[in-house]
């Protein structure tokens, strides 16, 4: 088996018809084995009585598994990864907005000896809020957990065999695929790729997704939002410390006075909201420990149309 797609599926009917069309001729002529794998990430549309049929009309090439509840986008992923027979490995979003055509773009970057190929948006159609969060985001991610990537929302994106091996013992509980994936390449690139407005449906990424998105990922990778409070800590102790001196001395010399009880309270309350932030911050890491050392399944498979032995 040259070739294995990825995709995950939630609440898709209106997109899935449009995407096996235009994805299989560009699979065919490969001219290689290839496999389709879509996992129906508990859609509350008609998408599970469409892969039903997509399969029946190419069960030699059609794999899909149903999980029996919504669990999200990269744990839909790794149940594909986990079945994948492919010497590469393509990710692709059901919602078009990645065209399939650019998949060749990437498989040629990786025939080239690249163990991992990112496909980046060029001339993104999405909203100026959903470009401006993205910008940001890529800019964080960049600057506290050190791993460079262009695009890391683009889903687009050619993994050889070993790389999702190794994403898929990693065993996180809440894996990031493109993160784990730039982590363990050994010689990564990046291609532009096609956007395209979304075909149907709306997007089941809201204000909080994002934000649940960004906090995994930063604590995921990353200790520098302890290591900056720690060090905050330690500057705002000392400048407290110094503070107490201050009045202390101002007691001795002047005497008792009631003037800067105010500022006082001002800066009471800022040490207030700090430590209460900081304590969200150990949170977040308590939280992700506690999701991996209770060592429950990350999904639930209902169902599986087509073989899946490797």
């Amino acid at each position: 088996m040259y070739l294995s797609v990825v995709i995950p599926v939630y609440n898709e009917s209106a997109n899935l018809d449009t995407l096996f069309a235009r994805l299989i001729p560009v699979l065919d002529g490969l001219h290689k084995p290839y496999e389709v794998i879509l996992t129906n990430d508990g859609s509350k549309d008609d998408s599970q009585a469409i892969l039903t049929r997509l399969y029946n009309t190419r069960p030699d090439v059609i794999r899909v598994i149903q999980f029996a509840r919504n669990y999200g986008q990269h744990p839909a992923i790794m149940a594909g990864f986990e079945i994948a027979k492919g010497e590469v490995v393509v990710t692709l979003d059901a919602d078009l907005q990645n065209p399939p055509e650019d998949i060749p773009k990437l498989l040629a970057l990786i025939d080239a000896g690249h163990d991992v190929v990112g496909g980046y948006r060029g001339n993104r159609l999405d909203s100026t809020y959903r470009k401006f969060i993205s910008k940001m985001s890529n800019i964080v991610r960049a600057k506290i957990t050190k791993i460079e990537m262009r695009d890391q929302g683009c889903m687009l994106r050619a993994y050889k065999h070993n790389i999702v091996q190794l994403i898929v013992k990693s065993r996180e509980s809440t894996p990031f695929i493109t993160m784990l994936a730039q982590y363990f390449a050994n010689n990564p690139a990046e291609v532009e790729v096609a956007h395209e407005e979304r075909h149907g449906g709306v997007s089941s990424y809201n204000l909080y997704k994002l934000i649940r998105y960004n906090f995994d990922l930063v604590t995921g990778f990353s200790l520098v939002p302890l290591q900056l409070f720690t060090m905050f800590g330690l500057v705002a102790s000392g400048l407290s410390g110094l503070l107490v001196l201050y009045m202390f001395a101002r007691r001795i010399v002047l005497g008792p006075e009631a003037e800067g009880v105010f500022t006082l309270f001002a800066i009471v309350f800022l040490l207030i909201s700090v430590a209460i932030t900081g304590l969200g911050i150990i949170g977040e890491y308590v939280g992700r420990i506690y999701l991996e050392v209770r060592q429950r399944p990350r999904y639930v498979v209902k169902s599986v149309l087509g073989e899946t032995k490797k």
